[in-house]
């Protein structure tokens, strides 16, 4: 009877260490429950172990409780679990699992927000990345509060918002990136550029536009402060700005701008058009970037008060109306003529060789 009863003890023992080592086995095991390409799981801040583990078992991460306690008691990352919205999009072990978590390894949306864009621009590129809607995006960028500090005429966040490229999760509030950009704006615009802008009598708020106008008119590098130089020379001698970007941004305010600037267009009657109202718009008409603010806030030192494009991304710059004028002649009117004569001969080459 003994010798029956140490027999079964023995087999006992040895089932419940089959049983534990194959449990362990598990926690080495590569799992993936769900049926999607990938599955997202947000984890609260104050979230306590247990409910962690039902949310990874509920969502197919991990296979069952019994495994995620196991695995959490191996790895000791019970303290070190850390809120956020996590992505698992393959077969992962538990330890991986709670290794991801433990780490902080949260998923992030890069969201690129290039120089020159306007708050409707992002709006809709936001819309466009799946995180949320313009609308509310534009209600966010609607909040002049944030921007109050330095200039308190602001009544939205035109040209505050910075653009660059933000790491953000797939469920980040609007006002929550509307402010990460704003705290970089604060952050880019140094005090030596403000006091540089003072110097030339500009509040934040005129050098931040003249910064948007020069955004608009160049993406030519060592072009920039020439741009500034040209409407700061404007600004100083009472000449008009006449710059079309501004004619662009009043149309598309009103939503009348279908993507060409027509002729008529530079009497449309706007706060905004500089071709009707002296001086610098009411605000910003774009986001400058960091070599907009700097062109701004230090103008070249040059009598420049024309420039006009080259068509290759670059501008012919002038002192005087006559030197513009035969700018204008070589780039604009003999260049599209030349260019219309080309292609009239390539069409007729063409022809013939049928």
């Amino acid at each position: 009877m003994i010798k029956k009863l140490l027999v079964a003890i023995v087999l006992l023992v040895v089932a419940a260490g089959g049983a534990g080592y194959f449990l362990y086995l598990r926690v080495d095991e590569p799992f993936k429950g769900y049926d999607a390409d990938a599955q997202d799981v947000e984890i609260p801040a104050g979230a306590g172990t247990r409910a962690i583990g039902r949310q990874l078992v509920e969502a197919g991460v991990i296979r069952d409780d019994l495994t995620y306690r196991l695995a959490l008691w191996s790895t000791g990352d019970a303290r070190r679990l850390k809120a956020g919205e996590y992505r698992f999009d393959k077969a992962m072990t538990p330890r991986e699992v709670l290794g991801k978590i433990a780490r902080g390894e949260v998923d992030l949306v890069n969201v690129t927000f290039r120089e020159g864009l306007t708050i409707a621009d992002m709006a809709g590129l936001f819309e466009s990345q799946g995180l949320g809607t313009a609308a509310a995006f534009r209600e966010a960028a609607a909040n002049p509060a944030l921007i109050a500090e330095i200039d308190p005429a602001a009544t939205d966040l035109e040209g505050y918002l910075f653009p660059e490229t933000y790491a953000v999760s797939r469920h980040v509030q609007p006002a929550q990136l509307v402010k990460a950009m704003v705290d970089r704006f604060v952050h880019v615009l140094t005090p030596e550029m403000r006091e540089a802008a003072s110097a030339r009598n500009l509040t934040v708020r005129q050098l931040v536009t003249l910064a948007s106008i020069v955004e608009k008119e160049t993406g030519a590098g060592e072009e920039r402060p020439l741009v500034a130089a040209v409407y700061s020379n404007r600004l100083r001698i009472g000449m008009g700005l006449q710059c079309d970007p501004t004619v662009i941004y009043a149309l598309q305010r009103a939503g009348r701008f279908d993507g060409n600037l027509r002729r008529d267009d530079l009497s449309f009657d706007s706060p905004y058009n500089t071709y009707r109202h002296a001086g610098l718009p009411p605000g910003p008409i774009a986001a400058p970037g960091r070599a907009s603010l700097e062109a701004a806030a230090r103008p070249a030192d040059v009598e420049y008060l024309y420039f006009v494009s080259r068509n290759d991304g670059t501008h012919a710059f002038a002192r005087t109306l006559d030197e513009h004028n035969r700018n204008v002649q070589k780039f604009q009117v003999q260049y599209f003529r030349d260019k219309r004569i080309a292609e009239r001969r390539k069409a007729q080459g063409e022809t013939h060789a049928h």
